[in-house]
């Protein structure tokens, strides 16, 4: 089972490739004078979407189209069902004003602009691409505008100011071990889900959707688990959510820039998409159903238990 082998150590690059890349960005942008809250919304954002953006472009070069659009959906659905569901199970999730009247209409808003891209010509070519760039550049702005009119400190917890603190050296060696350790971690990872999808009679698009979409949400279920457990703070929704507006907008929009997304499986069209925005959708009505701006468990147990239908159907 080399195949197999090949996928774990590939998952563990490219988390341990992320957590290089996110101190290095960070410490570069205390560097560069920016905000500890420019930094909190986009540096990091943009850092922790590192390993699902090389194995998505690393797939789309090496012609599995499949896996660069199943791993980014999977890993949507992932996010909520799974890193929330697991979450909520752990310790009830906050909804704050933010998530329903700005991150939630910009998430919806993409998932089903992205719909609408693959429907039309199944494929989303370098000018779809560079329209979603920019629409990640348009969402930023006003993220920062917003965050900025708050004047909220909350945003940015997950900045460590000692960060500030880095020698030149440092953040140059773990720039290029991060660098290094996400493109070995993404080759691996594209090679063993193929082998994997051929040994077990699956498409590329099943081993995508399902353990390539897990892998690459482990940073985020980590993170979360862990504050969960430590009881740190109310974990915020906004950023599973801002991680799934990340996915589609500078993963798929850079991907698709740099090589064409084409759909080589139907499936994503007829099935994965459609769960990707029914588990986008249904955070509404569990945001505001008994006991309002709270997740908890029940809902939890919902959104979890639909998570795992979601895998099994996948490999029926």
């Amino acid at each position: 089972m080399l195949s197999v082998l090949f996928i774990l150590i590939g998952l563990v690059l490219l988390v341990a490739g992320g957590e290089f890349l996110v101190r290095a960005s960070v410490a570069l942008s205390f560097k560069l004078k920016l905000s500890k809250m420019v930094i909190g919304l986009t540096v990091v954002s943009f850092a922790t979407s590192a390993p699902e953006l090389l194995v998505s472009v690393q797939a789309a070069l090496d012609g599995f189209s499949a896996i660069s659009l199943g791993n980014v959906i999977g890993s949507n659905i992932a996010n909520i069902g799974l890193v929330l569901g697991v979450t909520a199970l752990i310790t009830p999730l906050a909804i704050d004003k933010d998530f329903y009247k700005f991150n939630w209409p910009v998430m919806m808003f993409l998932s089903v602009a992205l719909y609408f891209l693959l429907k039309t010509g199944h494929q989303i070519n370098r000018i779809e691409g560079g329209i979603l760039i920019t629409l990640l550049i348009i969402y930023l702005w006003v993220l920062i505008r917003r965050a900025r009119l708050q004047s909220k400190s909350a945003e940015v917890e997950e900045v460590d100011d000692k960060l500030s603190q880095t020698a030149n050296f440092k953040i140059l060696l773990w720039l290029m071990l991060g660098g290094v350790a996400l493109w070995g971690g993404s080759e691996l990872l594209v090679t063993g889900a193929v082998d994997l999808a051929t040994i077990m009679g699956v498409s590329e698009r099943v081993i995508a959707v399902t353990m390539i979409a897990v892998g690459t949400s482990v940073p985020e279920l980590a993170a979360s688990v862990i504050a969960a457990l430590k009881k740190e703070k109310a974990i915020s929704l906004g950023n599973l959510i801002g991680s799934n507006i990340f996915n589609i907008a500078s993963v798929l929009g850079i991907t698709a820039v740099i090589q064409p997304i084409d759909v080589t499986d139907l499936k994503i069209l007829t099935s994965d998409i459609f769960w990707m925005l029914a588990f986008a959708a249904v955070l509404i009505p569990l945001a505001f159903i008994p006991k309002k701006f709270s997740i908890g468990r029940y809902k939890g147990i919902i959104i979890f238990i639909g998570y795992i239908v979601f895998v099994s159907l996948a490999f029926l």
